[in-house]
């Protein structure tokens, strides 16, 4: 039986205005272009196509909004660094993500790295947009089946160095199922918190 049993997709919004109302729970994830943001959605709420994989970096464009029951939401942000689209589509999204940082519902982040790259400044910066003061912040290093037991190892501790305690952190493989089953504790945990930070 799925931990998660009312999944299923809300909407894809283009401007602030077709969010959600603001009640009830949201935990965002994002990423950087083709760091396996989509699949880990997937693999996580055991929902096949839930969230729309592509070899082309790029391809979520709108934030597009979860329901997984009892308004508890995920929220899939636009890929950053490389992506394809149009550029003025592209230049809308910063102002788009922005919208959704002062949700009240948002509480917690999912973060999905590339193990094989490291922690960005991209990603730091993401982190400090979700305000780690105020919201709990998950990192799942991807891909971690392309890396030995020792460089995955490193590349944790890397990550642990980088996010100096703004963040938790975790190896991850959607294809070899590597550390699903924490990660789906983690985000039954935010979704259950309600309170941000506690308990973290």
């Amino acid at each position: 039986m799925s931990r998660f049993p009312e999944v299923s997709f809300m909407l894809s919004a283009a401007a602030a205005a077709q969010f959600p109302a603001d009640h009830g729970v949201e935990i965002a994830f994002a990423g950087r272009s083709n760091a396996g943001k989509s699949s880990a959605i997937n693999v996580i709420t055991a929902r096949h196509g839930l969230a729309r994989t592509s070899k082309t970096p790029g391809r979520t464009r709108l934030l597009n909004f979860f329901s997984l029951g009892a308004e508890r939401r995920l929220v899939d942000l636009p890929g950053y660094g490389f992506a394809e689209g149009p550029r003025v589509e592209r230049a809308g999204w910063g102002p788009l993500i922005d919208a959704l940082r002062p949700r009240v519902s948002l509480i917690g982040l999912f973060l999905v790295v590339d193990s094989r790259r490291g922690v960005s400044d991209g990603d730091l910066q993401l982190i400090e947009w979700a305000d780690p003061a105020r919201r709990r912040i998950h990192v799942l290093l991807s891909k971690s089946d392309k890396l030995t037991r020792a460089e995955g190892m490193k590349a944790q501790a890397a990550a642990v160095a980088a996010l100096a305690g703004k963040a938790t952190v975790q190896l991850f493989s959607a294809l070899r199922r590597v550390g699903v089953e924490d990660a789906q504790d983690r985000l039954l945990s935010l979704l259950e918190s309600r309170g941000g930070v506690g308990g973290k």
